[in-house]
């Protein structure tokens, strides 16, 4: 299960789906969303998701960037689904979120614990 959780941070901007990240933890598909579930409190496709959610946070905080081109770099590929996801996240709209302004040079620790989404 951490072999395929790594894979998820590591290359969470690509297509990955279930198939593959059971081959990499060496179990089923369904064994794998079981017990990945089980371990982590979440679905493998949540974890992706909230993942790929937390590195827009980061670039839609630190740059000038779209939405649109942020949407595509995190792996999304619809952006209607990555607004309605970041919103379920988040608690709010990828635009509203920018208007919070740069990220503040502050301990790395105390940022991810403020930025990290709540659900």
């Amino acid at each position: 299960m951490l072999r395929a959780r790594d894979t998820m941070d590591r290359d969470y901007a690509k297509p990955l789906d279930v198939a593959a990240l059971a081959r990499v933890a060496h179990v089923s598909p369904v064994h794998f969303i079981r017990t990945f579930r089980a371990t982590f409190g979440e679905t493998p496709h949540r974890y992706l998701q909230r993942r790929r959610v937390e590195r827009a946070m980061f670039l839609l905080r630190s740059g000038d960037r779209s939405v649109t081109d942020i949407c595509l770099e995190v792996g999304f590929i619809s952006l209607g689904t990555f607004s309605r996801t970041f919103r379920d996240i988040v608690g709010e709209s990828p635009t509203a979120y920018r208007r919070y302004g740069p990220v503040v040079d502050v301990p790395t620790c105390f940022a991810m614990a403020w930025m990290r989404p709540r659900s």
